[in-house]
């Protein structure tokens, strides 16, 4: 009886697992959907809303769930506290929620190159650039989406196969 239970403890440990590392893969999707949503919503404050960067920073943070609702209110703070510039605000808010998504380094140099342009340029050329970032992180959203494809349901099917082989082994 207790053989039993220890396996199926097993069994349930690995498949939870499994599921929890599938679940970074639709995870990262998600964060990248949302990103390219606060960059059209930057877009839309800035060029028809003719709104500042830090009233646009504290609009998309409501608009977003966590962690980049965080990312945004964090560099609204920064900039009203007016002791950095915008692209050293943008990249220390970047580094400060970083570990907390699921996003790759390669969503991290396309932010960080968008924030070097941050602020600097009038609202075409800013545009421009909101644009350029947006078509980069269609690039690693496809990838993304690729990858979930392909890795999701190996990385569930892998944990539910991993107990039981542990079972196996142990009996």
């Amino acid at each position: 009886m207790i053989k039993w239970m220890g396996a199926i403890l097993i069994i349930l440990a690995t498949t939870w697992a499994g599921f929890e590392m599938a679940k970074h893969f639709s995870e990262r999707t998600r964060q990248l959907r949302q990103l390219k949503v606060a960059l059209l919503s930057l877009e839309a404050e800035i060029m028809y809303g003719h709104t500042s960067l830090i009233i646009a920073a504290q609009n998309i943070s409501k608009q977003l769930p966590k962690p980049l609702s965080m990312f945004f209110e964090d560099f609204s703070k920064k900039l009203v506290k007016g002791h950095t510039s915008v692209k050293e605000a943008w990249e220390e808010s970047l580094q400060s929620i970083w570990r907390m998504t699921a996003l790759k380094q390669g969503e991290f140099e396309v932010l960080k190159q968008f924030g070097e342009t941050l602020g600097q340029h009038d609202r075409i050329s800013q545009q421009k650039h909101i644009k350029l970032a947006l078509s980069h992180l269609q690039r690693e959203e496809a990838d993304a989406i690729d990858r979930q494809n392909r890795y999701e349901r190996m990385m569930k099917s892998l944990g539910v196969l991993a107990g039981l082989l542990v079972v196996i082994l142990l009996m």
